[in-house]
């Protein structure tokens, strides 16, 4: 077989086209018996970890590389060779993304020589007569090779239209002419020919046009897919050695993004000490604050455990960041509060990143860091949501844009958004267009039913609404754009764009790299998420409140635990705005698991979700709470896993569990196990592990009817489910907020107000449920309201332990005036300011505030004269 490295291909990572994802191309080529295959997408990097692993797992070499279209001048292939050109090459194309607007890159030919070292490139021929060539292209090419030298190729493609030899001849004489050897390339766009309609659509969509008027838009042919070696040979028999230097080429490409070695910031570190050093400071000084009457010896002893492996694996300077920055959160009066599997951790714990206890909850530290998993840490980090723009903005301040970026989110093609995609380009009327995209349920493919489509009335034997369906079914997965995560920030120690290309985002100040989550797990590069919570900002107000009115201070940590009467109210289904057991599912299942006790709350933050329900694990959960089912463990094994919930797995980390002791699954196939299920929406890979987990139990002696169950829940965490660590988080937060409810009704409801828009309820039924808990509310007044609402001297009292204190009454603010700005508010304050004493009609109010006759219209419509 000859030896031969494609060149020239692109994925669909080059949003539109091209029909074939990174981890096709690699398995096609590897199975066609290519030596290398490169994938060069267009001006981005975007695809190429995808590309990278399927390739490693495959057996084949991948040339990493892009496509650059220049603005000035035809486009060039571009292969780094080593990891410093490959750094050039990434911060070549953040210098055009970054002077463009998002989804666009504007680069030129000066760009590109200024950081051409270490690379090589193939020039891309304009489309010139067979047998001809241009007069310009020609000068372009001879002063390429004036600058590169010998790192540049002429491209040389077979268009099967006929006059390929002619224009293979053409292109070897200006070869010859101007010193750059030819090179063949396919041009490669589908990974197999079968695709070629898909490949139609998506030239469709890009130009805005349908099938039946695309005319020349479209390919000829479906030619443009990957060749194995002998025909790429014969398409090329009279220019052998085009086809022997692609080996040239992908033989000098040595670099691998294996060779991507992520060096985390050690900015935290005091001069003179090392970032384990200063960790461990931090760690003891925060054990002592969060255990003021002496360190537990247990507690002890975890911390010394941490320590030692955060060591061992070098992640003290990602604690210490994740520090730095929830401590200007703190400094800034922002409530913040880690979760995820970073509540398992001790260390996180004591240094203030996460507010529950570990030993109280025993959790288990392997879940979020492990030497034989050896994947890095990754800590979620909630903050107010109306003020996470400020801690966003604070990293941004002190890393710069060079070292600090948001993570990307691949936005793919869902079912409903491919059925309306392909139909437009097909040609089909609006209202059929959404008629069908009305029969469409669920993410995947198979959410388009054909049986759907015929209940709808559809004939799906008519020609083009089955290729319609056919299309959008394999276009549903495919990638559309890429947008920013919610808060997911890599920081690096040396520039960020010599790792990644780093783009601007479409959010004013917000700049993203190109590599999503899963590529940054695969490649071991460190994520921290700034998210944002409403409830936080919920009540961090309320602490606020209660600290101005009532002289009570208090934090998450400090709120008296385990109080009954916040039981008692739970256990009624009194939660209106209560977070996370506020919605009509959760308020049923509260008086059926009568929580009383803080792990009773975790259980009810992770029971109503579709991974324990869909797996049926509910039922038998309360049956045997309620003592109305005997408790039994399938097994010795399994009553280690499942002890705490009753011998009924109820979240993602027992499920893991499971497959290990009852499936016979290995650790790393645990860990695929909850990367699928991490990844279930996207790539719905967990139907893979369906038969080894279920054949797995029954040959231990389990009961195949339970070993279905659980694979259900685990199918079930796919779509939604919570590991325990993160249940514990917010379960604190459910705590928190209920208790602010029972004992402080009107703080409750003046802070949930002020956090709007969040939860289930409208503030209408938020005033009438206070109301209901004794709150005196109060109309929004010109004379009396703040933007905000807020609390004043109120006629009621609160029963006190021998006496009564005086409750406050909730004075609506502006802000609750439908249609009222806050700037018109803000004017109408100032001047009743500046008169010191109450308005005394209309009249004056529309003179010392000057409000338009529209915002005086809606204050009287809101009765607040």
């Amino acid at each position: 077989m000859t030896p031969y490295a494609e060149l020239e291909v692109t994925t669909n990572f080059s949003f539109l086209h091209a029909a074939s994802h990174p981890e096709e191309m690699a398995r096609t080529a590897a199975a066609l018996g290519l030596s290398a295959v490169a994938v060069a997408d267009r001006n981005t990097l975007a695809g190429v970890v995808r590309a990278h692993q399927a390739a490693k797992k495959a057996g084949i070499r991948l040339v990493v590389g892009a496509r650059l279209d220049l603005a000035d001048a035809p486009s060039l292939l571009c292969f780094p060779t080593d990891r410093a050109a490959y750094g050039r090459l990434s911060t070549l194309i953040t210098l055009g993304r970054r002077r463009a607007p998002k989804g666009s890159c504007e680069l030129y030919l000066r760009d590109v020589f200024e950081h051409s070292g270490g690379q090589l490139f193939v020039s891309l021929p304009p489309t010139f007569p067979a047998g001809d060539t241009d007069d310009a292209y020609r000068a372009h090419l001879g002063a390429l090779r004036e600058v590169f030298g010998r790192d540049i190729w002429l491209a040389g493609r077979c268009r099967y239209r006929g006059d390929d030899a002619a224009r293979l001849w053409a292109l070897a004489q200006l070869s010859v002419e101007t010193r750059v050897p030819m090179v063949a390339t396919n041009d490669v766009r589908l990974h197999v020919p079968n695709r070629k309609p898909l490949l139609d659509v998506l030239t469709c969509i890009r130009e805005r046009c349908t099938i039946d008027r695309a005319g020349f838009r479209l390919q000829a042919n479906a030619e443009r897919h990957l060749k194995p070696p002998d025909e790429m040979a014969r398409l090329f028999r009279r220019h052998p050695e085009a086809v022997m230097r692609t080996m040239e080429i992908a033989g000098r490409c040595t670099f691998s993004l294996d060779e991507l070695r992520y060096e985390y910031p050690d900015d935290e570190a005091p001069p003179g000490t090392t970032p384990q050093d200063e960790l461990a400071r931090l760690a003891r000084a925060g054990a002592e604050t969060r255990y003021p009457e002496g360190i537990p010896e247990k507690v002890d002893a975890q911390i010394d455990y941490e320590l030692k492996l955060i060591g061992e694996l070098g992640y003290a300077p990602y604690f210490l960041t994740v520090h730095d920055i929830v401590r200007f959160a703190r400094s800034q009066d922002i409530l913040c509060q880690g979760r995820g599997s970073a509540a398992n951790s001790t260390v996180c714990y004591c240094l203030g990143i996460t507010s529950v206890d570990p030993a109280r909850m025993d959790l288990l530290f392997e879940r979020f860091v492990s030497a034989e998993r050896n994947e890095p840490p990754d800590i979620d980090v909630d903050f107010e949501h109306e003020r996470r723009e400020e801690v966003i903005q604070y990293i941004y301040r002190k890393y710069g844009r060079e070292r600090a970026g948001l993570a990307a989110t691949v936005i793919h093609y869902r079912s409903r958004m491919a059925v309306r995609e392909v139909g437009k380009a097909m040609g089909l009327s609006e209202d059929t267009i959404g008629a069908l995209a009305g029969t469409v349920w669920g993410w995947r493919s198979d959410g388009i039913k054909d049986k759907h489509i015929r209940e709808t009335g559809f004939d799906t034997a008519d020609g083009r609404l089955a290729l319609t369906l056919r299309l959008a079914r394999e276009l549903t997965g495919f990638p559309r754009h890429l947008s920013q995560h919610v808060g997911g920030f890599v920081i690096t120690r040396g520039p960020l764009s010599e790792l990644v290309p780093v783009a601007n985002a479409a959010m004013e100040d917000r700049t993203t790299i190109e590599w999503d989550k899963d590529d940054l797990d695969a490649l071991g590069i460190l994520k921290i998420d700034v998210l944002g919570l409403g409830m936080l900002t919920c009540i961090r107000k309320g602490f606020e409140l209660l600290r101005r009115h009532y002289g009570l201070h208090y934090d998450l940590a400090t709120v008296p635990a385990e109080d009954p009467a916040v039981y008692d109210m739970l256990c009624e289904a009194d939660s209106v705005g209560v977070f996370q057991v506020e919605s009509r599912a959760q308020m049923t299942m509260l008086p059926r698991l009568k929580p009383r006790n803080f792990y009773d709350l975790v259980i009810e933050v992770a029971i109503v979700r579709p991974g324990p329900i869909q797996g049926d694990m509910v039922h038998p959960y309360l049956r045997r709470r309620n003592g109305e089912e005997t408790v039994e463990y399938p097994s010795e094994a399994l009553r280690q896993v499942l002890g705490k919930t009753l011998g009924v797995p109820l979240f993602q980390e027992q499920a893991m569990k499971i497959a290990i002791v009852a499936g016979g699954f290995t650790p790393s196939e645990a860990d695929q196990l909850r990367r699928a299920m991490a990844t279930f929406r996207r790539v719905g890979t967990i139907h893979m592990f369906q038969d080894k987990l279920i054949e797995g139990m029954a040959a231990n002696g389990y009961d195949r009817d339970f070993a279905e169950r659980c694979f259900r829940q685990i199918e079930g965490f796919g779509e939604y489910g919570f590991p325990e660590s993160h249940a514990a988080s917010f379960a604190l937060l459910v705590y928190v907020s209920a208790w602010l409810k029972k004992h402080h009704p009107e703080v409750f409801a003046a802070a949930i107000l002020n956090s709007q828009p969040m939860g289930f309820y409208a503030p209408a039924q938020l005033v009438r449920d206070a109301q209901a808990h004794g709150v005196e509310a109060r109309p929004a007044d010109v004379n009396h309201s703040d933007w905000d609402n807020t609390l004043e001297a109120g006629a009621s009292s609160l029963p006190g332990k021998g006496k009564s204190a005086p409750r406050r009454a909730l004075r609506l603010g502006f802000r609750q005036i439908k249609g009222f700005g806050e700037d018109a508010a803000r004017a109408l304050i100032d001047a009743r300011r500046s008169l010191g004493r109450p308005f005394a009609d209309p009249a004056e109010i529309h003179r010392t505030a000057r409000l338009s006759p529209a915002a005086l219209e809606r204050l009287a419509g809101a009765d607040a004269f």
